[in-house]
């Protein structure tokens, strides 16, 4: 019925909302209209972009396609999950200092994919980095820069960062 509502009980980013929303609305709806989480990003809206990708239970899914009533329960993280207050992620800061955002517009997928990858596989080979990226599209790079980003993060994670501070991503990036 299109004027049916459902009472959701959502845990995003670590915090619990409970909200009433549309019934046909989807994941990705939820989270930029009700939630004001604009990171996630209207893309294709037909899964093929990557732009709305977000990570339930540390898992990629499309969140224009994902039906929120499902996810009741799980943790979903969007980009602005990422950071630890101030503190930029390492794949956020990598990401910016290499350059590997241009128009921005991709990277919170790119970012969530990445984080993903990670979590399973904390030194991946370039090829299981583009394996893992291969659902998410940029009109604005050749991606290298996106694939070395995600180098440096996997480095700086597993403590690749000398003990007075980081090395420079000019460094780091060689």
């Amino acid at each position: 019925m299109p004027g049916e509502y459902l009472h959701l009980r959502l845990r995003v980013n670590g915090e619990q909302h409970q909200l009433a929303c549309a019934s046909h609305k989807t994941l990705l709806e939820v989270l930029r209209e009700d939630l004001g989480l604009t990171g996630t990003k209207h893309g294709c809206e037909l899964g093929e972009c990557g732009a709305c990708l977000v990570l339930v239970d540390g898992t990629p899914v499309l969140s224009c396609l994902a039906l929120p009533q499902e996810l009741q329960g799980r943790e979903i993280t969007t980009v602005e999950g990422l950071a630890d207050g101030p503190r930029l992620h390492p794949l956020q800061q990598a990401f910016a200092e290499l350059g590997a955002a241009q128009c921005g517009y991709c990277t919170p997928g790119f970012l969530l994919a990445a984080k993903a990858l990670l979590a399973e596989q904390p030194a991946p080979s370039r090829e299981a980095i583009r394996q893992a990226l291969a659902g998410n599209l940029c009109r604005c790079t050749g991606y290298l820069k996106i694939f070395e980003a995600v180098e440096l993060a996997a480095r700086r994670m597993a403590g690749a960062a000398t003990p007075g501070g980081q090395r420079s991503a000019a460094t780091e990036a060689k």
